[in-house]
Protein backbone atom coordinates (compact mmCIF):
# COMPACT_ATOMS: atom_id res chain seq x y z
CA UNK A 1 0.00 0.00 0.00
CA UNK A 2 1.39 3.36 -1.22
CA UNK A 3 1.64 5.85 2.13
CA UNK A 4 1.03 9.33 2.04
CA UNK A 5 3.41 12.05 2.04
CA UNK A 6 2.51 12.74 5.53
CA UNK A 7 2.70 9.21 6.44
CA UNK A 8 5.98 9.14 5.71
CA UNK A 9 7.10 12.80 7.43
CA UNK A 10 8.69 12.36 10.42
CA UNK A 11 6.53 14.63 12.98
CA UNK A 12 9.88 16.58 14.03
CA UNK A 13 10.59 17.43 10.39
CA UNK A 14 7.18 18.73 10.05
CA UNK A 15 7.17 22.44 10.03
CA UNK A 16 3.68 23.57 7.94
CA UNK A 17 0.65 21.40 8.21
CA UNK A 18 -2.59 22.94 5.98
CA UNK A 19 -5.73 20.59 6.48
CA UNK A 20 -9.45 20.85 4.95
CA UNK A 21 -8.22 24.81 4.23
CA UNK A 22 -10.55 26.55 2.22
CA UNK A 23 -10.84 29.82 1.19
CA UNK A 24 -13.64 31.76 -0.20
CA UNK A 25 -14.42 35.89 -1.65
CA UNK A 26 -17.78 36.39 -1.01
CA UNK A 27 -19.79 33.48 -3.66
CA UNK A 28 -16.33 32.71 -5.23
CA UNK A 29 -14.87 30.00 -3.65
CA UNK A 30 -10.63 30.33 -4.31
CA UNK A 31 -9.31 26.92 -2.41
CA UNK A 32 -11.49 23.98 -1.71
CA UNK A 33 -10.35 21.58 1.23
CA UNK A 34 -6.66 21.78 0.62
CA UNK A 35 -4.53 19.43 2.48
CA UNK A 36 -0.84 19.88 2.66
CA UNK A 37 2.41 19.30 4.36
CA UNK A 38 6.11 21.14 4.55
CA UNK A 39 9.12 19.33 6.47
CA UNK A 40 12.04 20.93 6.74
CA UNK A 41 14.87 21.02 3.86
CA UNK A 42 11.85 20.98 1.52
CA UNK A 43 11.93 23.04 -1.52
CA UNK A 44 8.29 22.77 -2.92
CA UNK A 45 6.85 24.78 -6.20
CA UNK A 46 3.66 25.17 -6.83
CA UNK A 47 2.34 25.64 -10.22
CA UNK A 48 -0.64 25.84 -12.10
CA UNK A 49 -2.69 27.80 -14.47
CA UNK A 50 -3.23 31.54 -13.57
CA UNK A 51 -6.57 31.56 -11.02
CA UNK A 52 -6.37 28.62 -9.77
CA UNK A 53 -5.22 29.43 -6.03
CA UNK A 54 -2.00 28.97 -6.26
CA UNK A 55 -0.70 32.86 -4.75
CA UNK A 56 -4.36 32.38 -2.77
CA UNK A 57 -2.91 29.47 -0.42
CA UNK A 58 0.69 30.65 0.09
CA UNK A 59 -1.29 34.08 1.01
CA UNK A 60 -3.51 32.03 3.90
CA UNK A 61 -0.29 29.81 5.16
CA UNK A 62 0.99 33.89 5.75
CA UNK A 63 -1.92 34.84 7.11
CA UNK A 64 -2.12 37.84 4.94
CA UNK A 65 -5.67 36.16 3.90
CA UNK A 66 -7.61 34.22 6.33
CA UNK A 67 -9.10 31.05 5.19
CA UNK A 68 -12.67 30.50 5.58
CA UNK A 69 -12.24 27.00 7.33
CA UNK A 70 -9.65 24.62 8.39
CA UNK A 71 -6.31 24.54 10.17
CA UNK A 72 -2.86 26.08 9.31
CA UNK A 73 -0.39 24.73 11.92
CA UNK A 74 2.94 25.93 12.90
CA UNK A 75 4.87 23.04 14.51
CA UNK A 76 1.95 21.39 15.30
CA UNK A 77 0.12 24.07 16.80
CA UNK A 78 -2.76 25.60 14.65
CA UNK A 79 -1.86 29.08 14.46
CA UNK A 80 -5.58 30.14 13.64
CA UNK A 81 -6.73 29.78 17.20
CA UNK A 82 -3.94 31.85 18.78
CA UNK A 83 -4.86 35.23 19.86
CA UNK A 84 -2.49 37.60 17.92
CA UNK A 85 0.77 36.69 17.05
CA UNK A 86 1.05 37.11 13.27
CA UNK A 87 3.66 39.49 13.09
CA UNK A 88 5.75 36.96 15.13
CA UNK A 89 4.45 34.19 13.11
CA UNK A 90 5.47 35.99 10.05
CA UNK A 91 9.12 36.23 10.94
CA UNK A 92 9.57 32.22 11.18
CA UNK A 93 7.47 32.13 7.64
CA UNK A 94 8.81 34.43 5.71
CA UNK A 95 7.38 35.80 2.42
CA UNK A 96 9.02 37.46 -0.47
CA UNK A 97 6.49 39.02 -2.89
CA UNK A 98 6.31 39.62 -6.73
CA UNK A 99 6.18 43.33 -6.46
CA UNK A 100 8.85 43.55 -3.76
CA UNK A 101 7.38 45.53 -1.30
CA UNK A 102 10.19 47.79 -0.26
CA UNK A 103 9.52 50.92 1.75
CA UNK A 104 10.72 53.47 -1.33
CA UNK A 105 11.55 56.23 0.82
CA UNK A 106 14.34 53.74 2.67
CA UNK A 107 17.65 52.69 1.43
CA UNK A 108 18.52 49.42 0.55
CA UNK A 109 20.16 48.93 4.23
CA UNK A 110 17.66 50.22 6.01
CA UNK A 111 14.99 48.59 4.12
CA UNK A 112 16.54 44.80 5.25
CA UNK A 113 17.42 46.62 8.73
CA UNK A 114 14.11 47.47 10.01
CA UNK A 115 11.94 44.28 10.62
CA UNK A 116 14.83 42.88 12.76
CA UNK A 117 14.60 46.78 15.18
CA UNK A 118 11.43 46.50 14.87
CA UNK A 119 9.89 43.80 15.20
CA UNK A 120 12.52 41.38 16.36
CA UNK A 121 13.47 44.00 18.71
CA UNK A 122 17.42 43.94 17.91
CA UNK A 123 19.61 47.14 17.94
CA UNK A 124 20.77 48.92 15.64
CA UNK A 125 24.45 47.87 15.25
CA UNK A 126 23.09 44.39 15.29
CA UNK A 127 20.88 44.09 12.33
CA UNK A 128 23.11 46.20 10.55
CA UNK A 129 25.23 43.22 10.55
CA UNK A 130 22.80 40.92 9.83
CA UNK A 131 21.44 43.05 6.63
CA UNK A 132 25.22 43.17 5.27
CA UNK A 133 25.80 39.65 5.49
CA UNK A 134 22.61 38.95 3.78
CA UNK A 135 22.71 41.98 0.95
CA UNK A 136 26.53 40.50 0.33
CA UNK A 137 25.05 36.60 0.01
CA UNK A 138 22.35 38.43 -3.08
CA UNK A 139 25.58 40.47 -4.23
CA UNK A 140 23.47 43.79 -3.19
CA UNK A 141 26.01 44.95 -0.79
CA UNK A 142 27.48 47.49 -2.97
CA UNK A 143 23.69 49.08 -3.14
CA UNK A 144 23.52 49.17 0.39
CA UNK A 145 22.65 53.60 0.18
CA UNK A 146 20.55 53.10 -3.08
CA UNK A 147 16.95 53.46 -3.22
CA UNK A 148 14.68 51.36 -4.89
CA UNK A 149 13.97 53.82 -7.36
CA UNK A 150 17.43 53.49 -8.64
CA UNK A 151 17.78 49.83 -8.43
CA UNK A 152 16.64 47.26 -11.76
CA UNK A 153 14.01 44.56 -10.59
CA UNK A 154 16.08 42.03 -10.28
CA UNK A 155 18.28 44.19 -7.33
CA UNK A 156 14.81 45.04 -5.85
CA UNK A 157 13.82 41.41 -5.64
CA UNK A 158 17.62 40.37 -4.32
CA UNK A 159 17.42 43.05 -1.67
CA UNK A 160 13.70 41.65 -0.65
CA UNK A 161 15.21 38.13 -0.63
CA UNK A 162 18.29 39.49 1.94
CA UNK A 163 15.17 41.80 3.97
CA UNK A 164 13.30 38.71 4.35
CA UNK A 165 16.55 36.45 5.35
CA UNK A 166 17.40 38.73 7.61
CA UNK A 167 14.56 37.62 9.84
CA UNK A 168 15.65 34.10 10.11
CA UNK A 169 12.98 32.29 8.79
CA UNK A 170 12.34 28.29 9.62
CA UNK A 171 10.38 28.83 5.77
CA UNK A 172 10.52 31.25 3.43
CA UNK A 173 7.17 31.59 0.89
CA UNK A 174 7.92 33.22 -2.79
CA UNK A 175 4.46 34.66 -4.47
CA UNK A 176 5.79 34.23 -8.41
CA UNK A 177 9.09 36.11 -7.58
CA UNK A 178 10.29 36.41 -11.35
CA UNK A 179 7.10 37.42 -12.83
CA UNK A 180 7.48 41.28 -12.84
CA UNK A 181 10.67 40.91 -13.73
CA UNK A 182 12.36 41.56 -17.62
CA UNK A 183 13.84 37.95 -18.92
CA UNK A 184 16.89 39.44 -18.74
CA UNK A 185 16.56 39.65 -15.05
CA UNK A 186 14.88 36.55 -13.76
CA UNK A 187 18.30 34.53 -13.83
CA UNK A 188 20.05 36.53 -11.13
CA UNK A 189 17.13 36.10 -8.93
CA UNK A 190 16.62 32.53 -9.38
CA UNK A 191 20.34 32.13 -9.31
CA UNK A 192 20.02 33.79 -5.55
CA UNK A 193 17.37 31.04 -4.81
CA UNK A 194 18.81 27.87 -6.17
CA UNK A 195 21.63 29.03 -3.88
CA UNK A 196 19.29 28.92 -0.83
CA UNK A 197 17.72 25.40 -1.78
CA UNK A 198 20.91 23.85 -2.05
CA UNK A 199 21.89 25.36 1.59
CA UNK A 200 18.80 23.63 3.03
CA UNK A 201 16.62 26.68 3.56
CA UNK A 202 12.79 25.47 3.52
CA UNK A 203 11.06 26.95 0.56
CA UNK A 204 7.53 27.00 -0.94
CA UNK A 205 7.82 28.80 -4.07
CA UNK A 206 4.96 29.72 -6.63
CA UNK A 207 6.05 29.87 -10.11
CA UNK A 208 6.03 29.95 -13.71
CA UNK A 209 9.62 28.66 -14.10
CA UNK A 210 9.20 25.25 -15.19
CA UNK A 211 12.80 24.52 -14.98
CA UNK A 212 13.01 25.56 -11.23
CA UNK A 213 10.38 23.30 -10.31
CA UNK A 214 11.55 20.25 -12.47
CA UNK A 215 15.41 20.75 -11.08
CA UNK A 216 15.64 22.78 -7.45
CA UNK A 217 12.27 21.28 -6.07
CA UNK A 218 11.86 17.88 -4.19
CA UNK A 219 8.04 17.81 -4.32
CA UNK A 220 5.59 19.76 -6.89
CA UNK A 221 2.40 20.44 -6.29
CA UNK A 222 0.03 20.99 -8.97
CA UNK A 223 -3.11 23.38 -8.75
CA UNK A 224 -6.38 23.34 -10.53
CA UNK A 225 -9.68 25.62 -9.76
CA UNK A 226 -8.48 25.92 -6.72
CA UNK A 227 -8.00 22.03 -5.37
CA UNK A 228 -4.34 20.16 -5.54
CA UNK A 229 -4.07 17.98 -8.79
CA UNK A 230 -1.58 16.08 -8.07
CA UNK A 231 1.69 16.40 -6.60
CA UNK A 232 4.74 14.53 -6.28
CA UNK A 233 8.26 14.52 -7.11
CA UNK A 234 9.96 16.13 -9.61
CA UNK A 235 10.10 12.88 -11.77
CA UNK A 236 6.78 12.08 -10.76
CA UNK A 237 4.89 15.20 -11.89
CA UNK A 238 7.45 15.89 -15.15
CA UNK A 239 8.18 12.88 -16.64
CA UNK A 240 5.26 10.36 -15.46
CA UNK A 241 2.18 12.71 -14.63
CA UNK A 242 -0.83 10.59 -13.52
CA UNK A 243 -3.49 13.02 -14.71
CA UNK A 244 -4.30 14.52 -18.06
CA UNK A 245 -4.84 17.83 -16.51
CA UNK A 246 -1.45 17.85 -15.47
CA UNK A 247 -0.13 16.69 -18.91
CA UNK A 248 -2.06 19.21 -20.82
CA UNK A 249 -0.24 22.12 -18.63
CA UNK A 250 3.27 20.70 -18.60
CA UNK A 251 2.82 20.13 -23.00
CA UNK A 252 1.97 23.80 -23.14
CA UNK A 253 4.96 25.49 -20.74
CA UNK A 254 7.71 22.90 -21.77
CA UNK A 255 6.72 23.69 -25.54
CA UNK A 256 7.53 27.74 -24.60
Amino acid sequence: MTRTREETCDMDDMILKVNHLSKSFGSHKVLKDIDFTVKKGDVTSIIGASGSGKSTLLRCINLLEIPTSGEVSFHGENILSRKGGAAAYRTKVGMVFQSFNLFSNMTVLENCMVGQTKVLKKNPEEAKEVAMKYLQKVGMAPYINARPRQLSGGQKQRVAIARALAMNPEVLLFDEPTSALDPEMVGEVLSVMRELAQEGLTMLVVTHEMAFARDVSNHVVFMRDGVIWEEGTPQEIFVNPQKEETREFLSRFMER
